[in-house]
């Protein structure tokens, strides 16, 4: 059986700023149809990841490879077949909802843009919010209306920047719920980024680690547990921010 070409391919990424030096030599691939949780503790390199794939900066060296394209030849082309959400972006404040959904909608080439938005709200339960000023939504409301406008263009690849933050237990247990079945249903390949180690156990298939631009574990969560002996993926996550798995390394 002939190999799957990855959806998306980071090839020996390295990003200098300065005198500092964010990502050295990442590379990672995303399976066709896979969650693949991107993890760090703060300053491990993952929003500039992050940026450099969405092609909103360019490596000081390396290759970001997205349906098999180059993302700099080819990025308008490849932007217009992926997506991205983040809990720290904001969408223009004085917009309704729907004007918002709708200006995206349109950017994106969405066809019947005004049924795709209405399914949306009604995925995400935030019908109620139509008509709401999109500055004056709680974090929790925005969060999700930042999702609904990640999923106009029915993306094959979503990158999606703590997805679940500022959700209360209720809403981000159906947030990760909605992930899986689309991910089942349509085949969505998503990048997934988040300090919740729940949300990566039940989210993702696999996860990769940074920690200082590098690699530092791969993996399932559970295999990424054992191979560390530690008790949980959190435990792993907090061995590595207070310095007590970073001389473990990789073999």
């Amino acid at each position: 059986m002939p190999p799957t070409t990855p959806i998306l391919e980071a090839d020996r990424l390295v990003k200098v700023f300065g005198a500092t030096t964010a990502l050295d030599g990442l590379s990672f691939a995303v399976a066709p149809g896979e969650s693949l949780g991107l993890l760090g503790v703060n300053g491990a390199g993952k929003t500039t990841a992050m940026n450099l794939l969405l092609g909103l900066t360019t490596p000081t060296s390396g290759m970001v490879r997205i349906f098999g394209l180059d993302l700099w030849k080819h990025r308008i082309e490849i932007l217009r077949q992926i997506n991205f959400s983040s809990a720290y972006t904001s969408l223009p404040s004085n917009l309704l909802v729907w004007q918002n959904l709708t200006v995206f909608a349109r950017l994106y080439r969405v066809p019947h843009p005004t049924q795709r938005i209405e399914a949306l709200l009604e995925l995400l339960d935030i019908t109620h919010l139509r008509k709401a000023v999109t500055g004056k939504l709680s974090a929790g409301e925005s969060t999700r209306v930042n999702l609904a406008k990640a999923l106009l263009n029915k993306p094959r690849l979503l990158l999606l920047d703590e997805p679940t933050a500022s959700l209360d237990p209720d809403i981000a247990d159906r947030v990760r719920k909605l992930l899986r079945r689309l991910q089942a249903q349509n085949g969505l390949s998503i990048l997934y980024t988040s300090h919740n180690m729940r949300d990566i156990e039940e989210v993702c298939d696999r996860l990769v680690f940074l920690h200082g631009g590098k690699v530092l574990a791969e993996g399932t969560p559970g295999e990424v547990q054992a191979r560390f002996n530690r008790t949980s993926l959190e435990d792993f996550f907090i061995g590595v921010a207070r310095g007590e798995i970073e001389a473990i390394g990789l073999p």
